[in-house]
């Protein structure tokens, strides 16, 4: 009887080593050390491909560590620490721990990283795409003030942004299927994609993520959107042809004329919509921060002045073409978007060099005016109208 006691409790033990095995195989932990964080809340999020969850937090003591451990992803996905704003991008797609060490005053830029590749990848990845951002915006405070000329700026700006894309690229092609290579394909500035998914040399990358996902990991969310992203991308290009300039009509007129495909699809002149009307035109990016409260506006502005002859003309430069559809379908004015996005020739001609940027059209097709402050809109279009 004590034999079998024996027998039985060894039994148990050996199936509780597996059940905590199995348990711990499908886990994935997040742990380090953060100094100079004490009492300070951090949070563990979900990155998705359109929204973020909040997964997890913690409240760090002085001696700043901290543990997480959550399910293993299906496929490989994007998750972040955040710390006062701060954000650490970090990528899991194995039963792995991913060890971090930080201090909170430079909490998304000095950290350091072990136990995955991938997350070691992403951080550089994600230090060049700083490095763009503040050489663009310095370029841009420049440019306001008036000393650098628009084609030095505008040459500056390409060259930042290439530069982080020769960073990126040596991620994409060298492991196309890897976290790391999809994550330096969508990082953005300003809320547009530094890889432009109309750019025929920009295609390849959406092309080589695209193909390896799809072969990799065929069931994952992340997998189908890049390849509707990579088919719309070949099928914008094919579709582009070299123009014939003999045979345009040829007028002359007070403003430069625009014609971009709406929601619909259909390609719709800003020139259609100017006859005999005010017109506010609108150089626009949807996913930036500002867009929904600048749109709240135009709608309020929209609302009291439509029924006097004011027409809105929305032109999107967003790189996505189907969050654009989305947030632009319910809108009562008339929306288009330019597919070559952060490379519009349509926004060059109109000299823009930030977004927002809106403009005025009086009645007779006059550009009258360039609006700098958001604040006095509604007294410029009642002047013009």
């Amino acid at each position: 009887m004590k034999q079998i006691s024996t027998n039985l409790l060894a039994v148990l033990c050996v199936m509780l080593l597996l059940f905590t095995a199995c348990k711990k195989n499908s886990d994935f932990t997040v742990e380090g050390v953060v100094s100079g964080a004490d009492g300070q809340m951090m949070y563990l999020e979900n990155v998705g491909v359109s929204t973020v969850e909040l997964m997890d937090s913690v409240k760090l003591t002085a001696a700043g560590k901290f543990s997480f451990t959550k399910p293993r992803p299906a496929f490989p996905d994007f998750y972040r620490l955040r710390l006062n704003n701060q954000l650490i991008n970090f990528s899991v797609d194995s039963t792995e721990t991913i060890s971090f060490v930080a201090d909170a005053g430079t909490f998304a830029t000095s950290y350091s990283v072990e136990g995955s590749e991938n997350c070691k990848a992403i951080k550089n990845i994600t230090l060049a795409q700083l490095d763009a951002n503040q050489a663009i915006h310095r370029l841009r405070k420049e440019s306001e003030s008036g000393l650098l000329a628009d084609s030095v700026y505008s040459r500056h700006v390409l060259e930042a942004a290439e530069a982080y894309k020769d960073v990126a690229r040596k991620y994409i092609y060298s492991a196309p299927m890897s976290a790391a290579a999809y994550f330096a394909l969508f990082q953005q500035i300003d809320g547009l994609l530094f890889f432009d998914l109309y750019d025929k040399n920009d295609s390849k990358a959406y092309g080589a993520v695209a193909t390896s996902f799809d072969h990799y990991y065929p069931e994952s969310p992340r997998a189908k959107h890049l390849y509707n992203l990579a088919l719309q991308s070949i099928k914008v290009i094919r579709s582009q042809r070299p123009m014939d300039l003999d045979k345009v009509e040829k007028k002359e007129v007070s403003f430069l004329d625009i014609e971009l495909p709406d929601v619909h699809g259909e390609n719709t002149k800003l020139s259609s919509v100017a006859t005999g009307k005010v017109v506010l035109i609108n150089f626009t990016a949807y996913m930036s921060e500002w867009s929904p409260a600048l749109n709240m506006e135009f709608g309020d502005l929209y609302t009291r002045y439509h029924d006097k002859g004011l027409e809105i003309y929305q032109i999107s430069l967003d790189s996505d073409l189907h969050f654009w559809k989305n947030a632009a379908s319910n809108l009562p004015w008339t929306c288009v978007r330019d597919p070559q996005s952060v490379y519009s020739q349509t926004a060059a001609l109109y000299n823009v060099k930030q977004l927002p940027a809106i403009f005025i059209l009086d009645r007779k097709g006059n550009l009258v005016k360039r609006v700098d402050d958001v604040k006095k809109l509604e007294a410029d279009i009642k002047s013009v109208l």
